[in-house]
């Protein structure tokens, strides 16, 4: 038991990772949270989202960045911090999904 945190911190450098940041990596988040921006740019792209629309999914994404922020401040993500971004990744989840596919459609521009 007692060799269990110098073989992990052993293991991290060996991956070039410190074990600070091994306490504040969100890797599953950060790859969400890309998703979650693609799907809105192709909504935007493809016309499925209004600009409203738009707006209001990246003001939910930039909620999202600034709560991880504030999780990573301390040096540690904990259990809970985690929990709660994910939640607030399936809420902007749920609501990209309802206004892609609400009906509504960005007029297209002339020209």
């Amino acid at each position: 038991m007692r060799f269990a945190r110098p073989l992990t911190i052993a293991l991290l450098s060996l991956a070039g990772i410190t074990a600070a940041q091994a306490a504040t990596d969100t890797p599953r988040v950060d790859a969400r949270q890309a998703r979650q921006e693609a799907r809105i740019a192709d909504g935007v792209a493809d016309g499925t989202l209004t600009r409203p629309e738009a707006r209001h999914l990246q003001k939910q994404q930039r909620h999202i960045r600034q709560a991880e922020r504030h999780a990573k401040a301390d040096g540690t993500v904990t259990a809970q911090e985690r929990h709660r971004l994910h939640r607030l990744q399936d809420h902007a989840g749920r609501s990209i999904h309802r206004q892609k596919h609400d009906g509504q459609v960005r007029p297209l521009s002339a020209g």
